[in-house]
């Protein structure tokens, strides 16, 4: 259970990093813009790392709430897991340009980035509230149960 509120903690943080960022240079501070975008995506990768790490060895933990909550759940968890995805991968697309110093269609490409990944981490913590807090948590699988039927 710790590993859901380390993971979290770590994309929350990412979120908060990447907003006071998009603030940073919007005010044209470009050093502190840099920085906070640096954090951002290191603990963005923390918070894939760990939530791999917590698949894998702990698994995934089901929906514990009402039945009349499930559907409008799995359907909040899927889009949620598209966005995040989305978002992944725009932010990779978008660290490198900034770091190949591609300015021009990084600056095209960031807003679009920085909107869904908040979105992501937005509906993330909503997902963890209804996961671990507002309802209890469900049993947790594994991958190799999963797979192994055990």
């Amino acid at each position: 259970m710790w590993l859901a509120y380390l993971n979290e903690a770590f994309m929350i943080s990412s979120a908060l990093c990447l907003a006071f960022g998009w603030r940073a240079i919007r005010s044209h501070q470009i050093a502190v813009h840099r920085r906070l975008m640096i954090w951002a995506s290191w603990l963005g990768g923390l918070f894939f790392v760990t939530y791999v790490v917590k698949t894998l060895l702990v698994g995934d933990t089901s929906f514990g709430g009402p039945l009349t909550w499930s559907t409008f759940y799995q359907v909040f968890l899927q889009t949620h897991a598209t966005l995040a995805t989305v978002a992944g991968v725009l932010g990779i697309i978008t660290l490198r340009l900034a770091l190949t110093a591609r300015f021009g269609r990084h600056r095209r490409v960031a807003p679009w980035t920085a909107t869904l990944w908040l979105i992501a981490a937005g509906s993330g913590l909503m997902v963890f509230l209804l996961l671990y807090i507002v309802f209890p948590a469900g049993a947790t699988t594994n991958v190799l149960q999963a797979l192994t039927g055990h």
